[in-house]
Formats: structure tokens, C-alpha cells, sequence
């Protein structure tokens, strides 16, 4: 069997900036986030052609797993049992829309804007519309290495924060689109890249917004810090999916996890004391659907939920 390595989070990444993806094939279904209905005639769209509806992730368990399990359970399809959810890297998204073998995916961009730029398909919602400034990725290192070099961890995240503060900052957005544009990075145009970096969507069924809240953060509204009651959310989800049991002590594995403590550190040692948030806790947290995500109790949030799979 393999061996778990315990690893530490020490910083977010980013918030949102995600998308569900859909085939061309759907956009009289006209779906958005909320559309009980046109998610039930797309399931029964794909079972009359003698499948399941084929929604692509990146991860069993990562973030757009999670987020592809919320939206498709919230507009009542069970993602086990209505959906056919499979594995595939991001890059290759496109090109399996484009051949028919899936009908929905979640990625993170550029992917979703350039199915929209090749006219194959079209975004359903973006991921901040599901719950608005959601943690995304997490720079994370392995804990022993952390724990034998403390300096040398402290100082790489030092760097990632301020990447995070340069990523930020518009007069930075040209190069950054630039820089990750290149093959060994994204290897993507920087028409797929830059305008939802902006916060422009163009969501090819004919809705554009311009100057988006739900654009990708890298440093404001608190998205390096390591929120502990985002890490709860992540645990309470991947139990209630059958990935970790049921019986998870929640706190215990966050609070193991979590570095919160070297994060603050860092952005002391950087002069960004006035960055760090006065509690380890965000607070609850409201989904588009109205439920509600109190980190105090994850166990009446599970309750609360319909559709789960947990062993």
C-alpha cells in the first residue's frame, strides 16, 4: 500500500479563477451555476446516447473535483450515480472536448477561455460564482524538509508571497501573461491567458463581463493566507465523497497540516505585518445555493447535504 507523507500547507496560492467548461453541443441548455432543469435535460441528453453525462476533473478529491461535485449535486444530479466523472490533465481538456469524449469540465484557466476562443464550447459559470473568494491552490512542502529547514522554507515562502503581492498588481499583467505563456509553463496564447487574469469573461453564450469580482486573486482579499477553516471545508468535503472516512478528526488533520503560524513569519519578515488576518478562521462561508459552511460545526453541514457518499 502506499505510504501517506505528511506534508505542510504553507500559504493559499490563490482564490477562484476556475471554470466549468461545457460542450457546444449543450449551449441550447442554456446552464449557468443555478439550473436545476437544464442539468437534468443534459443527463438525459447524454443517457438517450447510451452514456453517462462525462464530467473531466483534474484530481480525485483537489479542488475542481470538488467544485464539479457541488455545482452538479446543489442542480440535484448525483455525481456518482448521474455523472460519469473521470481524471484528465488540464492541458488536454480541450482537445477531449473537441473529439466528443466529454461533455462538461472544471480546470483552472486558461483552459475554459480558450474552448471559448475555439468556438467548441462555452463557460457555464465560473468558480466564484459557486462561493465567492474560495481558496484555490496551496503551496505546500513535505514536512520533514520543513522541520530540517526551517530558514531555507521560510525563505522560499517569502518568495511565493512576494510573487503573490507582483502577480496582483495590474502594471504587472502583461508580463505575467508573458512569462506564463511560454511552453514551459502553459504553453498558451496570451489571448486564452489575459483577458480573464483581467477580469473580463466572455462566456461564449453570449454573456461578457467586464472588470469580474470573481477574477483570480493572488494577494487581496487575504488569498495567500492559509485559512484553517478552508482547510476544514476541504477534509468535511472529501469525507463527505468518500475520500477520507467518516470518522476524520477534522481539527486534528488541519491543525497538523496547517502552517499558518510560519505564514505570518514570512509576512513579518517581508514587512506585511498588517497583512496577516486577525483569526485563523474566515468565518462561515455561503454557497450560491444558500447552504452554509459554519467551520465550527462541519458536522451539521455534512448532515444538512442530500446527496453524499460516504462510507
Amino acid at each position: 500500500t502506499k505510504q501517506p507523507l505528511p506534508m505542510y500547507i504553507l500559504a493559499r496560492l490563490n482564490l477562484q479563477g476556475q471554470a466549468f467548461s461545457v460542450s457546444k453541443d449543450y449551449l441550447p441548455n442554456k446552464l449557468t451555476i443555478d439550473n436545476k432543469s437544464g442539468l437534468a435535460k443534459a443527463a438525459e441528453q447524454a443517457s438517450a446516447k447510451g452514456k453517462k453525462f462525462k464530467a473531466a476533473v483534474t484530481f480525485p478529491g483537489g479542488t475542481h473535483d470538488l467544485w464539479m461535485r457541488y455545482w452538479l449535486s446543489a442542480n440535484g444530479l448525483d455525481p456518482n450515480k448521474d455523472a460519469d466523472l473521470v481524471v484528465v490533465p488540464p492541458p488536454q481538456m480541450v482537445a477531449n472536448m473537441q473529439t466528443g469524449t466529454m461533455d462538461t469540465f472544471c480546470v483552472g484557466e486558461p483552459w475554459n477561455q480558450r474552448l471559448v476562443n475555439k468556438k467548441l464550447g462555452y463557460t457555464a459559470a465560473t468558480t466564484g460564482e459557486l462561493w465567492k473568494f474560495h481558496p484555490e491552490k496551496a503551496f505546500s512542502m513535505r514536512a520533514d524538509w520543513v522541520d530540517k529547514n526551517p530558514k531555507a522554507a521560510k525563505a522560499l515562502l517569502m518568495a511565493v508571497q512576494e510573487a503573490q503581492m507582483w502577480c496582483e498588481d495590474p502594471a504587472n499583467l502583461d508580463e505575467l501573461c508573458e512569462i506564463t505563456s511560454k511552453d514551459k509553463y502553459l504553453k498558451a496564447n496570451v489571448a486564452d491567458i489575459k483577458p480573464r487574469l483581467a477580469g473580463d469573461i466572455d462566456y461564449g453564450d453570449g454573456r461578457v463581463v467586464k472588470n469580474s469580482p470573481l477574477k483570480m486573486r493572488f494577494w487581496s482579499e487575504n488569498a495567500s493566507f492559509p485559512f484553517k477553516s478552508h482547510d476544514k471545508w476541504f477534509v468535511t468535503e472529501d469525507m463527505r465523497w468518500g475520500y477520507l472516512p467518516a470518522n476524520t478528526d477534522v481539527d486534528a488533520l488541519v491543525n497538523k497540516v496547517n502552517r499558518a503560524d510560519i505564514w505570518r513569519e514570512a509576512a513579518t519578515a517581508i514587512g506585511q505585518k498588517a497583512a496577516i488576518p486577525a483569526s485563523d478562521s474566515r468565518g462561515k462561508e455561503t454557497f450560491f445555493d444558500g447552504v452554509v459552511f459554519d467551520p465550527e460545526n462541519p458536522k451539521a453541514y455534512l448532515d444538512s447535504l442530500k446527496i453524499k457518499a460516504m462510507a
